[in-house]
Formats: C-alpha cells, sequence, structure tokens
C-alpha cells in the first residue's frame, strides 16, 4: 500500500460504511472469530471482511491526519500557510 494516502481509494465495499460503522463491525466479526464456534469457511469469509475493512479504515485515517497536517502547517514567518484541500 502506498504512503500517498490522498491517491489511496478505500477498498471495494469497504467504503460505504462510516469510520465508525466500520469499527463497530470490525468489533464484532473479532467476536465472532474469538468465539471458536464458527467453521473454517464461514471464519475465512469474515476474517477477508475485518482485514477489507481495516484497510479501508487505515485509509481514512491517513486522510484524516493529512487533512490536520495542513491545517496546522505554518509558513518561515509562523503565519498559517493556506490553501484548498482536494479530498
Amino acid at each position: 500500500m502506498s504512503n500517498d494516502a490522498a491517491s489511496s481509494a478505500p477498498p471495494a465495499g469497504a467504503s460505504a460504511l462510516s469510520f465508525e460503522e466500520s469499527t463497530r463491525r470490525l468489533t464484532a466479526i473479532v467476536e465472532q472469530l474469538e468465539g471458536g464456534e464458527l467453521p473454517l469457511e464461514r471464519s475465512l469469509e469474515l476474517f477477508e471482511e475485518g482485514v477489507r475493512l481495516a484497510r479501508a479504515a487505515k485509509v481514512r485515517l491517513d486522510r484524516a491526519e493529512q487533512r490536520v497536517e495542513e491545517l496546522l502547517r505554518v509558513d518561515p514567518d509562523g503565519k498559517p500557510v493556506v490553501r484548498n484541500f482536494e479530498g
């Protein structure tokens, strides 16, 4: 995965959920997997879904971090640097 979060896109399907919904779903997946009662095939499906959600969440966090860095940027004179942000 590229370090340039602005050019990264969340994995297909995972971007439909908000960050908060994704983390709730990830929590539910972890609880199900930790239960150890699932058949192997279902466990693999949940694991794959979890990986997609985690990757999408990382992209969102990277983008948010980039936006914060842009907002906090100052020039050599200590004045805020203002420019349009392309999200």
